[in-house]
């Protein structure tokens, strides 16, 4: 059966759309979601379904919506996934912690960094369904602007790594 990571975008981040972990993994249960495990509070959570990934992306967002009031989004990624976004991380120099990963819904525009204006020196490169931005000074007081980014949600390479690596020891 298929490891799933699933991260929620808008949960726990600035005291908005706050959900315990604890609540996210009885939600994926609930769902009929095998093993479900959650890692830090900002909304990521690993389990196993026989399902399709759009299918638990779809199931899992519907049933935040009714518990959140709101649908948050929600990003379904394999575990292979997530170890090629950390393996082919661009910015070889950054600091992981400054090199964030913006995990979309779908494939960014060709055009998405055209619009991007980055006061501090940020960085982004285009990846599969997500954008890479690197933050030399960090992601806490930037002025980046990059309209692409809004319908994601961010982990840093760190956080990838560990999520990957996470995925790994369930498959093994």
């Amino acid at each position: 059966m298929p490891v799933y990571i699933a991260l929620l975008r808008a949960v726990n981040v600035g005291g908005t759309g706050s959900l315990p972990m604890a609540e996210l993994k009885a939600i994926c249960e609930g769902l009929g979601f095998t093993d479900a495990k959650t890692y830090i509070q900002s909304g990521n959570v690993l389990f196993r379904s026989d399902e399709s990934e759009k299918a638990v992306e779809q199931k899992l967002d519907a049933a935040l919506g009714q518990k959140m009031g709101k649908r948050p989004g929600v990003m379904v990624r394999s575990r292979k996934e997530l170890e090629a976004i950390a393996a082919n991380a661009p910015f070889p120099d950054a600091k992981p912690n400054f090199l964030l990963v913006y995990f979309l819904p779908e494939k960014p525009p060709a055009d998405a960094l055209e619009k991007m204006t980055a006061p501090d020196g940020e960085g982004a490169k285009l990846a599969t369904r997500e954008i890479y931005v690197h933050y030399p000074n960090g992601s806490g007081r930037s002025k980046l602007k990059l309209p692409a980014l809004k319908p994601g949600t961010s982990r840093n390479l760190n956080t990838v790594r560990k999520l990957a690596e996470m995925a790994a020891a369930m498959e093994a």
